[in-house]
């Protein structure tokens, strides 16, 4: 059996009845709008987000969950969609998931109206049912989420991104995500306020694993499709490269810095700094931060009485750190 359907295993009917309730939620009156939305709802992905809100709900209920869970968990793939396909848009990006994105099919302006579409319906399931708790959290997230990606782009600008700057990046714009989605399942079967700070903890931990483990693709450690060096030809700094700064003599930061800013879609000299990074011990460093957040992930984990529920957040964690996509 496949990692993904062992952790889905305990939460599947659950699963199955989310992605009815989640494809309803995006009908609209509007032809276009429903062959975009039915576009994306058959090029979905693994789902971690919404079995992130599951798992953890039927951990801290006791096996049972309700409305609110379901509509926590669409509440919170809505607006990670409209994220995406606004992600799609910035960057200019032409492929999602090893597919066309919605604006390489349909263009910009429709696909940032589609992203506003979904965002409007997230928005609104919470506000409709009244649950204004979920929604606060999500609207947090989705705030630190805009304000990491923008410290990144301010930071790479000036190529002076340090260690603590870089995690402080990351915990906004990728871990705030996976926090909200297992403090929303919390909240929704009315946990305890102690039990819902560790699970936001938790999300948070493993969110910064997560996106560590994503960095560490750039320097073709598996082989993922994704272009080697991406992260570098868009001048982004990463744990990597600054372990690799830290360590690197004066000539060397110079060569660095004069790659990164001049000559960043040179294969040559991207392969060149590639190498580099690893003879600095950047590679390592990274993983052992990684398998830090993994333990410490864990370890909150493991407060929580033994279920088929916790089993399969810890097989989660591990997923997320063993991936190879």
């Amino acid at each position: 059996m496949k990692v993904v359907e062992q952790i889905k295993k305990p939460i599947y009917d659950e699963m199955e009845l989310f992605e009815e309730k989640f494809t309803k939620s995006m009908f609209s009156k509007v032809a276009l709008l429903n062959r975009i939305t039915h576009f994306i709802v058959n090029r979905k992905g693994k789902q971690m987000r919404p079995m992130f809100v599951f798992l953890v709900a039927k951990m801290l209920g006791k096996g049972k969950i309700n409305d609110r869970t379901y509509r926590g968990a669409s509440v919170i793939e809505l607006i990670h969609t409209a994220t995406l396909v606004h992600d799609d848009v910035v960057d200019g990006s032409n492929q999602r998931r090893g597919f066309f994105s919605i604006n390489a099919l349909w263009k910009n302006k429709i696909a940032v109206l589609v992203g506003d579409y979904l965002l409007s319906k997230g928005l609104l399931l919470s506000i409709e049912n009244e649950d204004f708790d979920l929604l606060k959290i999500i609207s947090v997230a989705v705030r630190e989420m805009s304000q990491g990606e923008l410290l990144q782009i301010e930071k790479s600008r000036t190529l002076s991104i340090t260690e603590d700057v870089y995690y402080d990046i990351i915990r906004q714009k990728t871990a705030t995500l996976l926090a909200s989605c297992c403090a929303i399942g919390a909240k929704s079967v009315k946990c305890n306020e102690q039990e819902l700070q560790k699970m936001q903890l938790f999300g948070e931990l493993l969110g910064m694993a997560f996106q560590i483990k994503d960095d560490l693709f750039d320097y073709g450690e598996e082989k993922i499709g994704k272009p080697l060096g991406i992260d570098i030809k868009e001048k982004k700094i990463t744990l990597p490269l600054i372990h690799a700064l830290k360590k690197a003599s004066q000539s060397e930061k110079s060569q660095i810095i004069n790659t990164i800013k001049n000559y960043n879609k040179n294969r040559k000299k991207v392969h060149e700094l590639i190498q580099l990074v690893k003879d600095k011990g950047g590679l390592s460093f990274a993983k052992d931060r990684m398998e830090e957040y993994r333990k410490q992930a864990l370890e909150l984990l493991f407060e929580f009485p033994k279920s088929e529920y916790r089993d399969a957040l810890e097989l989660m964690v591990n997923f997320v750190i063993e991936r190879k996509i």
